[in-house]
């Protein structure tokens, strides 16, 4: 499978993101406008026998309007990669209104795009704390440390998630990736299943059903699974995990052998045990695999795979 949080995280957060406008002729140096948050706070008067400082103090209500101006400004160094400018700027908008969590899930996305991933949970806790209903914010904290293989804080955080939004797909889906990683594959089943009641044609959930339907031994329904996702998808988890299904039953299996190729040929990482482990192959399926793998006829594309794999 893809990794748990390979691609979901960020889609979680930008659901979090105010509605930013992309601005024509974007720069990403930043201007504080002095009316707003002046850099001169002093502005000098000159009465006739003195020189008075006149000290600007913004209220709250000008503070909140320039944090939001640099959450849009963090927002489109996000999108455009500039992501350590991007903490930057969101740092200053949660300083100015620290009682905003979309300011602070802007900061823990681009938290999590430097890879500070300790740092992104503690922005997302400061989230939750002022917006606690917002079902996403836990989800993507779940999905965090699940990053981190704490499967069991994650399962936490999405239920609770779910107990506040029980439509989310993606959710099951991770907390299904959750129970495999705790080897409690009934409950690692029952969200998958889940997950596709809410959306049919996530071939991901129905991928790693297939997975978990391995590793129970019932491995004619996981070819069947696996099939169903090649109509979806051309995938080469799917494709490998097939191929070295085929094989177990029938060994030198003609369609096997032809799927095995393909697989490598466009993803050769899954030659290795340890990148297979991290897709949540389980101890089966890695066998069956290395069964296939060595399979003479192969010999060529693994040789390859190990030349590219990264």
């Amino acid at each position: 499978m893809q990794k748990p949080y390979k691609t979901k995280f960020m889609s979680t957060l930008k659901k979090n993101k105010m509605n930013l406008q992309a601005m024509k002729g974007f720069t990403y140096k930043i201007f504080i406008v002095s009316s707003v948050l002046s850099l001169n706070l002093l502005s000098i008067q000159k009465p006739s026998h003195a020189i008075v400082p006149h000290v600007f103090n913004p209220n709250k209500e000008e503070l909140k309007k320039a944090s939001q101006q640099f959450g849009r400004t963090a927002a489109q160094l996000i999108h455009f990669n500039q992501t350590k400018e991007a903490i930057r700027v969101a740092k200053l908008a949660v300083i100015l209104n620290p009682d905003d969590s979309r300011l602070w899930a802007i900061l823990a996305e681009a938290q999590v795009r430097n890879n500070l991933t300790n740092e992104a949970i503690e922005s997302l806790d400061k989230a939750k704390n002022i917006n606690p209903n917002n079902a996403n914010l836990w989800f993507a904290q779940g999905f965090l440390l699940l990053q981190k293989k704490e499967p069991q804080k994650a399962v936490n955080l999405i239920e609770k998630g779910l107990r506040i939004n029980p439509k989310n797909a993606n959710a099951y889906f991770q907390l299904g990736n959750a129970r495999i990683m705790q080897f409690k594959n009934r409950l690692a089943l029952q969200a998958f299943e889940k997950a596709l009641s809410l959306k049919p044609s996530f071939w991901e959930s129905l991928n790693n059903k297939g997975l978990v339907l391995f590793e129970m031994g019932k491995t004619n329904k996981a070819i069947n699974v696996w099939e169903d996702v090649l109509k979806l998808t051309d995938n080469p988890e799917p494709m490998l995990a097939l191929a070295s299904a085929l094989n177990q039953l029938n060994k030198g299996n003609i369609e096997a052998l032809k799927l095995a190729k393909k697989a490598l040929a466009l993803n050769p990482n899954y030659i290795s045990t340890e990148y297979q482990a991290d897709q949540l192959w389980g101890q089966k399926l890695q066998k069956a695999a290395k069964e296939l793998f060595a399979q003479p006829i192969l010999s060529s594309e693994i040789e390859k795979a190990f030349e590219n794999v990264e």
